[in-house]
């Protein structure tokens, strides 16, 4: 079974080589064919552009334009030829590689077998090194896929705990913004509020000075009014007292500035025998003697007044006068 193993190996290296090769032979075909044909189409863009003085137009930029492109284009080819060339080596290598190993694994497998019916001493060194390989690459495998695991808890473990912060976070963040939009909402509303019970109050004075000034002025209508009605029945009442009433006549002799000055002239005339009647008025106090029934003895008592230079009263004059009681 070994020697049927290593067989195998040795076909499949047997053709990687040879397809390798094949691979070789057609790239370096290619490039020479380029290198080949570069100079002929190099000589036909000199045909082409000598044939262009004779009348035929080439434009000689896009020759070398288009040259320059073939020339990448092949480059890119051989480049890509070479890759998977070099891709294929690889994979023949990798084969080989697992071929080995298979046919090493077997191996000691079958000898494990067999180490049950014969002593460990017939076992080759070779093949021990192998199984410890074998153990070694198992044990750093299975290493390397904990470390892998644990790395991989661990970011996910990190993930987790960023993911948890990063949410706190928004909600901690989407919480201040409601707190802040319901703060900023109420404040509103109180501005709204307090807005409308000033307006409200501002109504409500505005009214209240509204009514007082309707007030006052319907008070001052009523006022005036009435004072026009007394006024008027007071001359009326004058009016009528003069045409019907009973008529005094009076001597006036002074208009006194105060009441002091109409008591030291009503002395006087009170000393010479003379009735005084004392009237006030919005000029001052009015002093009279009197009353006459008629108007001769008024009037004669005026001439004795003014006629009386201890009196020293030159302007007295007769007037018709009616009680304040009578009024």
């Amino acid at each position: 079974m070994n020697n049927k193993q290593r067989w195998m190996g040795g076909a499949v290296l047997l053709g990687g080589g040879v397809l390798l090769a094949a691979l070789l032979l057609k790239g370096q075909d290619e490039i020479h064919q380029n290198r080949v044909q570069s100079p002929e189409r190099a000589s036909e863009a000199e045909q082409n552009k000598g044939s262009g003085a004779a009348g035929l137009t080439v434009d000689v930029e896009t020759e070398k334009r288009l040259l320059e492109e073939q020339k990448r284009a092949r480059e890119k080819a051989v480049a890509e030829q070479e890759a998977r060339a070099a891709d294929f080596l690889a994979m023949q290598q990798q084969a080989e590689a697992d071929a080995a190993r298979k046919a090493a694994e077997e191996y000691a497998a079958l000898n494990a077998r067999r180490t049950e019916q014969q002593s460990s001493d017939n076992i080759p060194p070779e093949l021990i090194e192998d199984d410890q390989a074998k153990q070694k690459r198992l044990a750093e495998e299975k290493l390397a896929a904990q470390k892998k695991l644990e790395q991989k808890k661990q970011q996910q473990s990190e993930s987790a705990a960023a993911q948890k912060a990063a949410d706190e976070k928004r909600k901690a963040e989407e919480k201040r913004k409601a707190e802040e939009k319901q703060k900023a909402e109420d404040k509103r509303k109180a501005e709204e509020k307090q807005k409308a019970e000033d307006k409200r109050k501002a109504e409500e004075k505005q009214k209240a000075e509204e009514k007082r000034k309707a007030e006052e002025k319907q008070r001052a209508e009523e006022k005036r009014k009435a004072e026009e009605a007394k006024k008027k029945a007071e001359a009326e009442k004058a009016r009528e007292l003069l045409e019907n009433g009973d008529k005094q006549w009076m001597v006036q002799v002074a208009l006194a500035a105060n009441e002091a000055n109409a008591d030291a002239l009503a002395s006087k005339l009170k000393a010479k025998g003379f009735k005084v009647t004392k009237s006030p008025t919005s000029k001052g106090v009015r002093i009279m003697v009197g009353p006459s029934k008629n108007r001769e003895a008024a009037d004669a008592a005026r001439k004795k007044i003014t006629n009386d230079a201890s009196l020293n009263m030159k302007s007295a004059w007769v007037i018709e006068w009616v009680p304040l009681d009578k009024r």
